[in-house]
């Protein structure tokens, strides 16, 4: 049973979730990241075309460096709601060295859900920040004003956290709990199949979920996620390579990867209405 009091509503489709920029890719580096809203917006075209039902967007300033600037924020949530039937998810994360007060304010652009990491955790050199109390006033927020939170979970503690928290405080917004495994950052849990298994199955009764798998752990987390029944996250902020030596060339083709891959499993890519169903998000279009 779920914390919502529903059944479980993982199905036979597969809710796949792009993620185009995150923060730490450079343009100069990765010409084919998006980080222009004109760049983002066609993006989601092209990524909604392929099946992807999800976007968790991080936004660049104009020297495309990150930003949670709240006027850009506001004006991209905007823009790919009129151009797109995606839901459109705004990372609370931003980039490390941003503020809890900046990364609070996300929430005031109004998007459909966010993410909500459930802990702090080693980030290659750097701390990605997450304590307790920063993270009940992040989720007593995304309640108050109805944003539906996705879960993220980068290690085992992450997991008993989120327990923590609705044990605390409720149900989240649209009352459905769903998370996302982040698998194979170094410093949190490792991009593997038993490790992936074991995750699973420590997270809420009827909870769905999705996993990531960065850099090499992509397909490894992809192929294991779909066998366990699980959803997907891919796209340029957790691998720029799609195979040895050769570049992503774009977010649309890890989306079209993932999808083919879904549709071999016999759980083909879920469309952005179903999505809106299984997490309980309001349709804002």
């Amino acid at each position: 049973m779920a914390v919502s009091g529903k059944p479980d509503r993982g199905g036979p489709a597969t809710l796949i979730t792009v993620a185009p920029t995150g923060a730490e890719s450079e343009k100069s580096a990765v010409p084919a990241l998006p980080v222009t809203l004109a760049e983002l917006v066609t993006t989601a075209k092209e990524c909604q075309a392929a099946g992807a039902a999800v976007i968790h967007v991080h936004i660049r300033d104009a020297q495309a460096r990150p930003t949670l600037d709240i006027g850009r924020l506001t004006e991209t949530v905007s823009a790919l709601r009129e151009s797109t039937d995606l839901i459109v998810q705004l990372s609370t994360g931003g980039a490390v060295t941003d503020s809890f007060e900046r990364r609070l304010a996300v929430l005031d652009a109004g998007p459909d859900a966010c993410s909500l990491t459930c802990g702090t955790v080693n980030f290659g050199d750097e701390v990605f920040m997450n304590p307790w109390g920063f993270m009940t006033e992040l989720y007593a927020k995304t309640r108050a004003l109805g944003v539906v939170p996705e879960f993220e979970l980068f290690d085992f503690g992450h997991i008993a956290a989120l327990r923590r928290l609705l044990a605390e405080l409720g149900p989240p917004a649209g009352g459905h709990v769903h998370c996302d495994l982040v698998m194979g950052v170094p410093g949190g849990m490792p991009g593997d199949a038993a490790t992936l298994v074991q995750a699973v199955a420590a997270l809420p009764p009827g909870a769905t979920w999705s996993a990531t798998g960065i850099g090499r752990a992509t397909l490894p987390v992809l192929f294991a996620a779909l066998a366990a029944g699980g959803h997907l996250r891919v796209g340029m902020e957790d691998t720029v390579t799609f195979a040895r030596g050769r570049p992503v060339a774009s977010n649309a083709e890890l989306v079209e990867r993932a999808a083919a891959a879904a549709a071999l499993a016999q759980r083909p890519a879920m469309t952005p209405d179903a999505a809106r169903e299984m997490l309980g998000v309001p349709d804002h279009r």
